[in-house]
């Protein structure tokens, strides 16, 4: 078994790219979306197809090396850069297939949910993703995908019709419901846990437009509790994100009003302007709008791609849970609780689930929470690393006001807990399912850099 690489070898073997230490783009091939992690990788290879996959795999069985899948780098831990391995980066998988009366797309994983949005949206359909455009589409699909098309057309993972997976033996499957079924169930919602997913196909909507953008309220308990309440009660068409937090210095905000808790509403109406209006007003009721930036647009325009994103790398601690009750008390302690918080910047993050989300049946994907009424996340950013201890408590007893019903932790949002809250995000039968088929595909556990699941006995 090997122990180094011979990086020249390696250019030798693979027609795609290879980015080793001392190579110009080496710092940019490492780098990830989030902040506090710096991950020195052996080799960063680009294959250019899915058979130079399957040769990075072999790689990493010959070498013994840890391998580690990137598709976006927006893991919250960093799971898409190893250490000291081999990171497989679809970067240059990139190829695009719109099925225009079909309703469908091929899209190969090294492509953005931003990249998909657009260019689906040519021809007026939709493909629901997350709320950020620059996530790889393989993440994002294996975990689950909650978004703003989600109480409309479901989750991402509910859109899955068929996917491409090369397995840990080197095997490039073709997977869907009649073919390798118990693969193509764990790939939806169990992560990267079974293989290297190298294309999805999607089913698409006709989404010509829709009401959406930013609107900011002022935060007091009864305004964020109005807001869940008129969007859990609103039309499937409408998915909400709630976001309180203090206002940011941005120059659309009156400046006595900066660093005071506000209302960050990202509101999505997938339907006709003058519903979207209707539907809206009550939301619109609760306050006189600090800003209103909610129109009809087109739905890529939902995905707000910040400028100089690539400088931008936050260091945050955070925790994902379920809820299935937010009332004005539970509202009024969590307020309170960001009112006093240590942290110049922290978030208390709603979101409204049900409709088409809730009525897939609980064990048709890997993600179990199809009941649940409403996901929460709780996050502080960290000054330093001195500064984590504090920030970590912080989070987790607010996270504790706000906790209600069965525990539950949706994979994507997973961040330093991971390893210990993986039953949480795969409960009961949902665990010793995915377990049994990673003993299948994956009895190894070669694809260890993730939220784990390891092998059945």
């Amino acid at each position: 078994m090997m122990t180094t690489l011979d990086v020249s070898a390696l250019r030798t073997r693979f027609a795609g790219q290879v980015v080793a230490p001392g190579d110009d783009g080496y710092d940019a091939a490492r780098a990830l979306f989030y902040g506090g992690h710096d991950p020195r990788p052996a080799v960063v290879i680009r294959p250019c197809d899915p058979n130079e996959v399957a040769d990075v795999i072999a790689l990493a069985r010959e070498t013994g090396l840890d391998l580690s899948v990137r598709c976006g780098g927006h893991s919250p831990v960093g799971h898409s850069v190893v250490d000291g391995g081999i990171v497989l980066d679809l970067t240059h998988l990139r190829a695009i297939a719109v099925d225009v009366e079909e309703r469908t797309v091929w899209a190969q994983a090294g492509l953005t949910a931003g990249d998909v949005t657009r260019a689906v949206a040519e021809h007026g359909l939709a493909i629901g993703f997350g709320d950020t455009g620059t996530v790889g589409i393989g993440g994002i699909t294996t975990g689950g995908g909650v978004g703003f098309l989600s109480r409309k057309y479901g989750m991402t993972i509910d859109n899955v019709l068929a996917a491409e997976v090369v397995t840990a033996d080197g095997q490039i499957l073709q997977v869907d419901a009649g073919h390798h079924p118990d693969l193509f169930w764990a790939i939806r919602g169990g992560g990267g846990n079974f293989g290297v997913v190298t294309r999805f196909q999607y089913q698409l909507h006709e989404v010509p437009e829709v009401v959406g953008g930013m609107i900011m309220l002022p935060a007091t308990p009864e305004i964020v509790h109005g807001f869940l309440r008129e969007a859990a009660a609103a039309p499937e068409e409408l998915s909400v994100i709630v976001n309180v937090m203090p206002a940011p210095p941005m120059p659309f905000i009156p400046a006595d009003v900066q660093g005071s808790l506000v209302v960050l509403g990202l509101v999505c109406y997938a339907g006709p302007a003058e519903e979207g209006a209707k539907v809206l007003a009550p939301i619109r009721a609760l306050a006189e709008p600090l800003a209103d930036f909610v129109r009809p647009i087109t739905y890529p325009e939902m995905f707000l791609e910040e400028e100089g994103e690539g400088e931008y790398h936050p260091t945050a601690t955070a925790r994902t849970l379920f809820a299935d009750e937010l009332d004005l008390p539970r509202i009024a302690q969590v307020l309170e609780r960001l009112q006093n918080a240590p942290a110049p910047m922290r978030v208390a993050q709603f979101r409204p689930l049900g409709g088409a989300i809730s009525r897939v049946p609980a064990d048709a994907t890997a993600y179990a929470h199809r009941a649940r009424p409403f996901m929460v996340n709780v996050a502080s950013f960290l000054d330093g690393p001195d500064t984590r201890a504090e920030r970590e408590q912080w989070v987790l007893d607010t996270a504790a006001v706000v906790e209600n019903g069965a525990p539950g932790a949706y994979v994507n949002f997973l961040a330093e807990d991971g390893p210990q809250r993986a039953r949480e995000a795969y409960p009961g039968a949902t665990w010793e399912r995915l377990t049994r088929v990673k003993r299948q595909y994956d009895p190894g556990n070669l694809f260890r850099r993730n939220v784990n699941i390891p092998p059945a006995g």
